[in-house]
């Protein structure tokens, strides 16, 4: 946004709109505005001054003038309103133009127009921004929170990306940013497009948080928003001179006349990964926790959550025992102190592009398809726990996660995997102890049929994933191939063939039968859809588990499925 024009400087900057007038000569002009490294520091006298004039019908479209004003070098970039208003709205120049007013500038003539601009280029930028966001993390995306200072600073930091010569500009504006007044005034745009959005319907506040909507969900999953987000990756300015569809509209950053502009060279030397190592924006985006929110640039370590978050003294004894783990490292931290001992279960999601992931998918091709990175198996976990929890579902809550380092830490739950009832019901002749069981896998049925409802599928619902505490409740764990508007057919079949492996070959039928039946009543009774049950008993599931399930077992489950919902 505008800034407050220094009082001292008045004269000089009188002077440049009369050279920009001189320039327009009969043309309208639409606006005037002073930036780059002059903005953020006027007293560096050896700084060349930086002006942007956009003019009504100018021709030749395109100019850069160089002058000498008091003493002081002065670049005029001269563009004709019509180009200028096409970079803002669609990136015509690939935003050489238009990210100008990225950073704070100094408006000589025609402020409405230029903070116009502003605002429509920054709801465009933040749009953008969380469109790719939502592809990144497509599960994760509806958990996240963004502080407005996100869309700002991944702004500057993609514009000296493309546009190394802005690289000075930056790194100044960051050893300013201390000050407030100069952060607040790029910042000010923002805030004002945000709200604007919101009016839209396409994000929302959440405590002075920005979530996106699903309305922005939906749009970046359109091919036409994906490949116009594409496209602004490699600036347009250079596709189009590619193309040959501008010949007369060069970019003015290729043009300036160096030898002039000696003053700023070694700025412009400025490394962008160096400010990278500075500046990441991701340490404005969060992820809920029971603790609180926790941004996604944080690093620590297992040893520091222990001593940050179970630990109630220095002197606590912190333990840590490895739990092994076929496609992650699991972890049970357990903190001793004079209150008593902690306990936390930790998992760091490896990268599985392995033989293992791939036999693993081979197995289950044209059922189900297994997310294999580490990354976006992380973020399954944490997003649909999030969800699961906020619906009242018993999940172990996410008490802290470092995204670099790819660690996820939980709270630890005392009790079984439901695989070691299916064992105790197979062999037990104990009629009340068998009934007790199959009430708990109509309450699995139940269990299922609300997830469900949500349009979740949870993805990976062998028994064990199913814990029962020592209160009696059932906690849904290793969310991490679990996902939103997944194949529900696939949690059924899962769940009770699965289960129909630690049936014995002879006399295993009966009891098949009754489990199938109670998952099926709890199922249905709770609401579940007969049609995916029914699914559930289909070839494309039942060849999958035949690997490990007797035929006859696997055979009466299925049954069992496909008659799901038929009278008598």
């Amino acid at each position: 946004m505008n800034t407050n024009i220094p009082t001292a400087n008045e004269r000089l900057q009188k002077k440049i709109t009369e050279e920009c007038r001189k320039i327009s000569g009969s043309c309208q002009i639409a606006g005037i505005c002073i930036f780059g490294n002059y903005v953020l520091d006027p007293l560096n006298t050896k700084a060349a001054i930086e002006v942007l004039l956009v003019v009504r019908r100018f021709r030749p479209r395109l100019m850069n003038y160089f002058r000498v004003l008091d003493k002081r070098n002065i670049l005029i970039i001269a563009v004709d309103k019509w180009i200028f208003d096409k970079d803002v709205d669609r990136g015509f120049l690939g935003g050489a133009l238009a990210g100008i007013l990225i950073f704070p500038y100094i408006d000589l003539f025609g402020d409405n127009y230029l903070r116009w601009q502003e605002i429509t280029l920054k709801k465009h930028l933040i749009s953008e921004l969380l469109e790719n966001a939502a592809l990144n993390f497509t599960e994760l995306i509806y958990s996240l929170r963004f502080k407005p200072q996100y869309f700002m600073y991944e702004s500057m930091l993609n514009r000296a990306r493309f546009y190394p010569t802005v690289t000075s500009t930056l790194t100044i504006f960051l050893k300013e940013s201390e000050n407030k007044e100069k952060v607040e005034s790029a910042l000010l745009g923002y805030l004002i497009a945000l709200k604007q959005l919101e009016g839209e319907g396409k994000v929302g506040f959440v405590n002075g948080y920005v979530k996106i909507s699903k309305k922005l969900v939906a749009r970046s999953k359109n091919p036409k928003v994906i490949l116009t987000n594409i496209s602004r990756i490699v600036p347009r300015a250079i596709l189009t001179t590619l193309l040959g569809l501008r010949p007369q509209i060069i970019d003015f950053f290729s043009s300036i006349p160096r030898a002039n502009l000696r003053s700023q060279e070694s700025n412009n030397k400025n490394n962008v990964f160096s400010i990278q190592q500075i500046l990441d924006p991701q340490q404005y985006v969060y992820v809920p926790t029971a603790h609180g929110l926790i941004s996604l640039a944080e690093t620590g370590s297992i040893e520091f959550f222990a001593k940050k978050v179970l630990s109630d003294s220095p002197s606590a004894k912190v333990e840590i025992e490895a739990h092994g783990g076929l496609l992650n490292d699991v972890y049970v931290i357990r903190v001793q102190s004079q209150k008593g001992e902690k306990k936390a279960l930790v998992k760091r999601f490896r990268n599985w592009s392995s033989l293992k992931w791939f036999s693993l998918n081979l197995w289950s091709v044209g059922a189900q398809n297994f997310s294999v990175l580490g990354r976006s198996r992380l973020e399954r976990e944490c997003a649909i726990n999030e969800l699961l929890y906020s619906n009242g579902f018993k999940v172990p809550r996410i008490l802290y996660i470092s995204h670099t380092k790819r660690l996820v830490f939980m709270e630890y739950i005392d009790g079984e995997g439901f695989d070691k009832y299916i064992k105790r019901f197979v062999i037990s002749e104990n009629a009340k102890e068998n009934q007790t069981i199959l009430e708990t896998v109509r309450q699995i049925g139940a269990l299922f049929a609300k997830v469900h409802i949500l349009d979740i599928s949870l993805g990976d619902t062998k028994p064990e994933n199913l814990i029962l505490s020592e209160n009696g409740d059932i906690y849904i764990i290793d969310l991490e191939q679990a996902s939103r508007e997944g194949d529900k057919s696939w949690d059924i079949a899962e769940f009770l063939y699965y289960s129909g492996h630690h049936m014995p070959p002879f006399n295993g039928y009966s009891k098949a039968n009754e489990m199938a039946q109670a998952f099926i009543q709890g199922y249905l009774g709770e609401g579940g859809m007969a049609k995916i049950l029914r699914k559930a008993g289909t070839p494309k599931y039942t060849r999958v588990f035949s690997v490990f399930t007797i035929p006859s077992i696997l055979l009466t489950m299925s049954n069992s499925c496909r008659k799901a919902g038929q009278a008598g």
